[in-house]
C-alpha cells in the first residue's frame, strides 16, 4: 500500500499539556444521550454526531471531515480532549477547515470498525482515540490515534493546506484505501469452503502454533501489553480436555492463576481491568469493561470446572459482587464501563501509599506486604498497585497461621480497604446498557452458576436475562433500551449464544425460542450469500462506505465465529440439519486460518475442536431432570449440548424419549443415534467419556 501523500507533510512534535477547563461553549453534542459525547458537549470544537446532517454539510461546503472516535472510559481520549479539544486556538483551526464529527465507538461500532481498518491499512497503529481525516464523501486519506497538542495543531494545518493545494493526490489516496476497505474477506484471506472437520494432525499443528508463543514465566502469551483474551484460554481448555494434553491444561491453569494474582485483577473490589501494561499482569490500564468481565466469568467457571481451584472460585464470587455493587442497573442490565481516571489521574482510585495500607493493616502489615507486594516506596510510580506475589501455604508457615486464620486476615483487610476506598472520588461510569455486552455477561453468570451451583448467581442471571429479553421487540434485538437502534451482529450473536446457554442451564424453553427468533432475523438482515458470512451491520445502519465483516477473534470473539457456534448448537437442539450444516460450512471456510493463526482464530478453533470428534447430545427426562442437568453442567464438557425436561414437551430431542419406570432417564446421543438409556449421572458421564 502506498504511503498517503499527507504523511509527508506532517511534522510530529510534543509540547506540554494545555489545561483549558473553561466551559463557555456548547455544541450539537449537548443533546446526545452518550456519556462519551456529553463529555465533549462543551468543547469549543463544533462537534456533531455521525449522521446525515454532518455528512451532507461536508459535501455542501466541500470540506474534509475529521472523525474522532473514542469511548468514555478511554484514558488517552481524556488526555487529548484536555490538551487539544478544549483549547480555543486549536478548536478555531478545526472549525474553520473541517467538519468535526465525534463518535462513541460503543454506540456506533460499525463506524469505528470501518475507520480502524482504514488506519491499519495505512500501516499505522490502531487504538483510541482514533482520529481519521476523510474526503467529503467519507473516504479516508490519513489518520492516527493520540496526538500531543502541538503535533495535532501541526497536523491540522498540514491537512488543511494539502486538501486545498493537492486535492487530486488526496482523492487518489482516499480511493485506494476505500477499495481496500471494500475488498471481500474471501479474497483477502483466500477463504475456501472445504471440510469443516480438522484432522488430528491439523489439531496438533494449530495447538503447536499457539504453544510456541506461551509465556512460561508469567502465563498467557509472551508479549507486552497483555490482554486477558478469554477465548484463547477457553480454546486451550477445550483442547486440553478433548486431547487429554497435560501440558496444555497446565498452561491454562497457570495462566488463570497469574491473571487472578496480578494487578490487572482488583484484589480489593473484584473485577478485571482491560489489560496489563507489562508482561507480568502487574500494572493495568485501569478501566474496567463489562465485556471483559462477562467473558472472564465464563473463563474462570471453566477453570473451576476443570481444576476445582479455590482461587478461581473466589475470583468468580468477587467479580460478581463487583458487578452487583457497581455495575447493575435497576432494570437488571449491566453498565458498560468504569473509567481508568479519577480526579484527572489514571488509577488514582485503585492504588495506595504504604502509609494508607499500614493504617488499614495494623499489625498485619508485614504479612500483607509479603502477600500483596506492598513497598514503602511503592511498587509502581511511588504507589502500590496490589498483586499477589507469595504462596499462601508459605506465608501460613512463615507467620505460623492456620489456613482459616490466614484467610480471615485477608478477608478483613479486603473489607476494610474497600470501605476506605469507597470514600474516594470514584472513576466515571459509562451507564450505557449494551445488548451484546450484557449477552456476554449473561453467559458468564450462567456458566458461573453451572460451576458453583449457587442459586444466588442463577437469580442474578435470571434478572439479567429478563432485561435482555426486554430488548427484543417485534422479532428484532435493539442495542440499547432507550434508543431506536437495532443491534449489530455482535449484539445478536452474543445474545443468541447467551440464550442458548441459559436454556441449557434453566430448561426454560422461552430462551431457546427467542434464540431461534433472533437467528431468523440475523439470516434476513446480516447474511451475505456471496461469501457465506455475516455482515457486522444491517443496511439500515447505512451512511458508510463499506459494510464490514468480523472474521478474527480479539478481546471479543468475532461475531461470525460466535454465530457459527450458535448455528451448530441451536440447530442440534432443534434437529434442524440445515442450520447445523450452515454453521459447519461457515467454519469450513476458515480452517486454514485456524491452523495457522489460532491466537486470532481461537473461538473458531474451539468450535472446530468440538466438532472434530464426537459431539454429544444429552437429553434428560423425568422428575429430577433439572437436578441431573445441574450435575452434568458442573463438569467441563465442551463438546455437548444438554436438554432437560420434567414434563412432556414437543421439542424435537425429546421425541420417543421417556422416563423409564417413572425414573429420571438420561439419553446420550450422537447424530440422533442414542446409546442405552441410563438412570444415573455417573453412567451418563461414562458413556460420554467412552465415546
Amino acid at each position: 500500500m502506498r504511503i498517503p501523500f499527507i504523511i509527508f507533510l506532517f511534522v510530529f512534535a510534543c509540547q506540554p499539556k494545555s489545561q483549558n477547563e473553561m466551559f463557555e461553549h456548547t455544541n450539537k453534542l449537548v443533546d446526545s444521550t452518550s456519556p462519551y459525547l456529553q463529555q465533549h458537549a462543551h468543547n469549543p470544537v463544533d462537534w456533531q454526531e455521525w449522521g446525515k446532517e454532518a455528512l451532507d454539510q461536508a459535501k455542501k461546503e466541500d470540506k474534509p471531515i475529521l472523525v474522532s472516535i473514542g469511548y468514555s472510559s478511554c484514558h488517552w481520549c481524556h488526555v487529548m480532549e484536555k490538551e487539544s479539544f478544549e483549547d480555543t486556538a486549536i478548536a478555531n483551526i478545526m472549525n474553520k477547515y473541517f467538519i468535526n464529527i465525534k463518535v462513541d465507538r460503543e454506540e456506533r461500532p460499525d463506524v469505528d470498525q470501518v475507520y480502524m481498518d482504514a488506519v491499519q491499512a495505512m500501516g499505522l497503529q490502531g487504538g483510541w482515540p482514533l482520529n481519521v481525516f476523510l474526503t467529503p464523501d467519507q473516504k479516508p486519506f490519513y489518520g492516527g490515534t493520540y496526538f500531543p497538542k502541538q503535533g495535532w495543531s501541526n497536523l491540522l494545518t498540514s491537512v488543511a493546506d494539502a486538501f486545498e493545494k493537492n486535492r487530486a493526490k488526496i482523492d487518489e489516496s482516499a480511493d485506494e484505501f476505500t477499495r481496500s476497505l471494500q475488498a471481500k474477506e474471501s479474497e483477502k484471506y483466500k477463504l475456501e469452503g472445504t471440510a469443516y472437520k480438522l484432522t488430528e494432525e491439523e489439531i496438533d499443528t494449530a495447538y503447536q502454533n499457539l504453544a510456541k508463543k506461551f509465556d512460561s514465566t508469567d502465563g498467557g502469551i509472551k508479549k507486552s501489553p497483555k490482554f486477558p483474551m478469554p477465548s484463547v484460554w477457553q480454546y486451550l481448555a477445550a483442547y486440553s480436555t478433548i486431547t487429554d494434553n497435560e501440558t496444555a491444561r497446565n498452561h491454562f491453569e497457570f495462566t488463570l492463576e497469574k491473571i487472578a494474582n496480578g494487578g490487572i485483577y482488583d484484589h480489593i473490589g473484584g473485577g478485571f481491568a482491560r489489560y496489563s501494561t507489562d508482561e507480568e499482569w502487574h500494572v493495568p490500564h485501569f478501566e474496567k469493561m463489562l465485556y471483559d468481565n462477562g467473558q472472564l466469568l465464563s473463563l474462570y467457571a471453566s477453570g473451576f470446572k476443570l481444576s476445582r481451584n479455590p482461587k478461581f472460585k473466589t475470583t468468580i464470587y468477587e467479580t460478581i459482587e463487583w458487578l452487583k455493587r457497581e455495575m447493575l442497573d435497576e432494570s437488571g442490565g449491566f453498565y458498560s464501563a468504569l473509567d481508568a481516571d479519577s480526579e484527572g489521574e489514571e488509577g488514582k482510585f485503585y492504588v495506595w501509599t504504604h502509609d494508607e495500607l499500614a493504617k488499614i493493616a495494623g499489625e498485619n502489615i508485614e504479612l500483607l506486604s509479603d502477600y500483596y507486594d506492598i513497598k514503602k516506596s511503592g511498587n509502581w510510580e511511588g504507589k502500590n498497585a496490589l498483586r499477589v506475589v507469595a504462596s499462601e501455604p508459605e506465608l501460613q508457615k512463615k507467620y505460623n497461621l492456620s489456613k482459616d486464620e490466614f484467610n480471615a486476615i485477608i478477608s478483613q483487610f479486603k473489607q476494610e480497604a474497600l470501605s476506605k476506598r469507597e470514600t474516594r472520588i470514584r472513576p466515571g461510569l459509562d451507564n450505557k446498557l449494551i445488548a451484546g455486552w450484557n449477552g456476554l455477561t449473561l453467559s458468564g453468570l450462567t456458566e458461573s452458576y453451572q460451576a458453583l451451583q449457587d442459586s444466588s448467581i442463577l437469580e442474578l442471571a435470571n434478572t439479567n436475562a429478563n432485561f435482555i429479553k426486554s430488548l427484543v421487540k417485534g422479532g428484532k434485538l435493539y442495542r440499547f433500551p432507550d434508543k431506536d437502534l437495532e443491534g449489530f451482529m455482535e449484539d445478536y450473536a452474543a445474545v443468541i449464544q447467551s440464550f442458548i446457554k441459559h436454556y441449557e442451564t434453566t430448561s426454560d424453553r422461552t430462551y431457546l425460542e427467542l434464540a431461534h427468533t433472533l437467528t431468523k432475523r440475523v439470516e434476513e438482515v446480516f447474511f451475505d450469500e456471496s461469501e457465506n458470512l455475516y455482515y457486522f451491520s444491517s443496511e439500515a445502519n447505512a451512511n458508510l462506505i463499506a459494510r464490514k465483516k468480523e472474521l478474527f477473534d480479539n478481546v471479543i470473539p468475532s461475531s461470525n465465529s460466535i454465530m457459527a457456534w450458535n448455528l451448530v448448537h441451536l440447530g442440534t437442539h432443534l434437529y434442524d440439519d440445515e442450520m447445523v450444516q450452515k454453521g459447519q460450512s461457515i467454519l469450513a471456510q476458515v480452517r486454514e486460518l485456524i491452523i495457522q493463526e489460532p491466537e486470532y482464530m481461537s473461538n473458531w478453533a474451539m468450535l472446530a475442536m468440538e466438532l472434530a470428534g464426537s459431539f454429544a447430545e444429552v437429553i434428560i427426562v423425568g422428575p429430577q431432570a433439572k437436578e441431573f442437568a445441574n450435575e452434568i453442567n458442573e463438569q467441563f464438557l465442551p463438546n455437548k449440548i444438554i436438554s432437560a425436561s420434567t414434563e412432556e414437551t414437543d421439542l424435537p430431542p425429546f421425541e420417543m424419549k421417556t422416563a423409564m419406570n417413572g425414573e429420571t432417564t438420561i439419553y446420550i446421543c450422537y447424530n440422533k443415534s442414542c446409546k442405552r438409556p441410563v438412570t444415573t449421572v455417573k453412567e451418563a458421564l461414562s458413556q460420554i467419556e467412552a465415546n
